[in-house]
């Protein structure tokens, strides 16, 4: 899949219904983690769909930039903060292509963003690490490999999604607070809805 492929797929998706795809609610592993994060601080929500992370994060105190390709995302985030009563600052961007902004963030949210290429992924990474300050923290979650088998959201290919090992390497210059693989049922809009294989990391630069 092309990179304009992959947009036109991810704006066809958040466009086809008025609902919110992955729902409305925070990502758990996020809301058990945002007590890392000091209240104030800067934190960049990269592919942030239709803004519930985002929104979360915003709402308790944080001073959030939440950047997503799709458009049609990025009004239902708007609609989403308006209806809670907060903001933050929504960008529209390509994340290869984005001019990533370098050691500007407390820590970096990055949710099942695995949208790349096996090629495309360690760029990625790498941006990421960049963008956050000196002692910054990284809050990842994602598929495991395992995942194709429960075909309960996320990527059909394998190659998109997250081993230990692969982390652990990818991650190797910054220090692993916390990396764990587990099964779990959970209920995040249609889009990740059932039991599945999922990797966490906690990480600071």
């Amino acid at each position: 899949m092309t990179e304009m492929e992959r947009e036109e797929f991810w704006e066809r998706r958040f466009a086809s219904t008025d609902d919110y795809v992955f729902g409305v609610e925070p990502n758990t592993f996020l809301a058990k983690e945002l007590h890392r994060i000091p209240a104030g601080s800067s934190v960049l929500s990269v592919a942030d769909g239709e803004g519930r992370n985002g929104v979360f994060l915003a709402e308790n105190g944080l001073n959030v930039h939440s950047v997503e390709a799709s458009a049609a995302a990025i009004t239902k985030a708007r609609r989403l903060a308006s209806q809670r009563g907060t903001s933050l600052l929504f960008e529209q961007a390509d994340l290869m292509r984005w001019s990533w902004p370098k050691s500007a963030y407390d820590a970096v949210a990055a949710i099942f963003i695995q949208f790349t290429t096996p090629e495309e992924r360690p760029v990625l990474f790498e941006r990421i690490k960049s963008a956050l300050k000196p002692g910054g923290l990284l809050l990842l979650q994602g598929y495991r490999v395992e995942q194709v088998n429960y075909r309960t959201g996320g990527p059909s290919d394998p190659e998109h999604l997250y081993t230990e090992e692969m982390l652990r390497t990818a991650f190797a210059d910054m220090e692993i607070i916390q990396l764990r693989c587990y099964d779990d049922v959970i209920s995040e809009g249609v889009g990740h809805c059932g039991i599945s294989a999922l990797i966490c990391m906690v990480a600071r630069k």
